[in-house]
């Protein structure tokens, strides 16, 4: 199955979604008919403003959508030009799923910390603490939950293993947004086995790094859970994200912009 490609121009404030936008309101508004040959990417960088670099990063985009044609060594021809609603709808995933990969890289730095303290400080209460609410967390996905307010519980023991009531409170702060992001995240692992498997795994060499007091064992299992649920959100399919997947995305980047104030 086809995975959604994030382009550059989503990562850099979508900068390329913008001008792919005025092209093909460009297109739209004089009339182009399929197989009209669109001016070079220089005569188009200069039009706009922008590198052609960015014109290339457009080019992609309505490409992608079936908008443009490129032929090799002739450029960019039209294919059509009445689908507007659609090619803004999806560069309104693309701008969600950023969303939900900025929450998760944020989620790296904040949680390597947490189960670097947590390691050092914990105490034998706090891991058995800890070791329930993985066990409950399993439970749940065996049962066919979301497990949502169970991945919570167990990242909010973690926390509270570090001693420091800063960082609980730093965790109740972006609890909103977090589980609005594990809610997007465990639906595309629910649909493979192998997500399934490696997140359970994952969860499980973080609580045996803490178990051991190993800090930067701890502190590195952390990091590579959240590096490869960014890994698993990058690699879903087109039709997660225009089904399930885009819905909850697009709910998680709405939200976002009352978060960020």
């Amino acid at each position: 199955m086809d995975t959604v490609n994030i382009p550059n121009s989503f990562q850099t404030g979508t900068l390329g979604a913008r001008v792919a936008e005025q092209l093909l309101n460009k297109i739209r508004q004089d009339g182009l008919a399929p197989g009209t040959r669109l001016p070079s990417e220089q005569a188009m960088a200069q039009h706009f403003g922008v590198s052609r670099t960015v014109v290339r990063d457009a080019i992609g985009l309505l490409k992608a959508d079936g908008l443009l044609e490129t032929r090799k060594g002739s450029g960019a021809f039209v294919c059509q030009n009445d689908a507007a609603p659609a090619f803004r709808a999806d560069s309104m995933r693309a701008q969600s799923i950023q969303s939900l990969l900025n929450i998760i890289e944020v989620r790296e730095g904040m949680e390597a910390e947490i189960a670097a303290l947590a390691a050092v400080r914990r105490t034998p209460g706090q891991l058995a603490d800890i070791e329930h609410a993985l066990r409950k967390l399993e439970e749940a996905v065996a049962a066919g939950s979301d497990g949502v307010e169970e991945d919570a519980s167990f990242h909010q023991c973690i926390a509270m293993a570090t001693g420091n009531p800063a960082w609980v409170r730093l965790v109740d702060m972006f609890a909103e947004p977090i589980r609005s992001a594990v809610k997007v995240t465990r639906a595309n692992e629910a649909r493979r086995e192998d997500f399934t498997r490696q997140v359970q795994d994952e969860h499980e060499q973080l609580v045996l790094a803490i178990a051991a007091r190993d800090p930067e064992q701890a502190r590195a299992a952390a990091k590579t859970h959240m590096q490869h649920a960014a890994k698993r959100v990058r690699e879903a399919d087109r039709e997660f994200w225009r089904g399930k997947g885009g819905e909850l995305a697009q709910r998680l980047s709405e939200d976002a912009a009352s978060w960020t104030g």
